[in-house]
């Protein structure tokens, strides 16, 4: 880093940010494997909490990879490489007193870990999006895990690339077992527990 970057304090800070939203802010990083639903539950609880007057941002893995993170690719260094920025745009989020909801497979528990250290203690929610292998790959939404199979996507995460379960994640959502709108529920009842909003 350059010796001529000054940082430079906000006018508003994050706990005026959050009075103004009236209600907490924090990141809730839903990863799991391809197929599990991250992005469809993370969409479906900003959508819920919306219609309650949260304010929400879901970052979502492909769409980032369209824009800020085209330019890498799923290698271990570009895989650590993809969460670390992503961690660096969800704390702005957090900064500016919105809930946001990050759906990424993010496969490794240090990459994980390295986001929780950008937030405060009560900042970052992991939400292990648990799935077996075998339905993720009967769903295969985007004809991913075929691809994989055959040999066309080297590195694929619980194919050809590990996938780290969380270790002790604050959150669990079992979408082989419980539907959409009941995941959204559990999510929603954890934050009511927290009285965030």
């Amino acid at each position: 880093m350059s010796a001529n970057i000054v940082w430079h304090d906000q006018s508003l800070t994050k706990q005026e940010q959050r009075q103004k939203n009236g209600h907490h802010s924090a990141v809730f990083w839903f990863t799991g494997l391809s197929g599990s639903g991250k992005s469809t539950v993370a969409n479906a609880v900003a959508k819920q909490l919306h219609k309650l007057g949260t304010k929400t941002y879901v970052l979502d893995g492909d769409n980032i990879r369209h824009g800020l993170n085209k330019d890498l690719g799923f290698s271990d260094e570009d895989r650590k490489e993809n969460i670390r920025r992503i961690g660096e745009v969800a704390k702005l989020f957090v900064d500016s007193g919105q809930l946001v909801f990050t759906a990424f497979i993010s496969p490794f528990q240090e990459d994980r870990e390295t986001v929780r250290e950008l937030l405060e203690a009560d900042e970052f929610i992991e939400v292990y999006v648990s799935c077996p292998l075998d339905e993720c790959e009967t769903r295969d939404p985007k004809g991913l895990y075929k691809k994989a199979r055959s040999g066309e996507i080297p590195e694929f995460t619980g194919i050809s690339s590990p996938y780290e379960e969380p270790d002790t994640p604050e959150l669990i959502l079992e979408t082989n077992r419980f539907s959409v709108e009941e995941c959204v529920e559990q999510l929603i009842d954890f934050i009511k527990e927290k009285n965030w909003l």
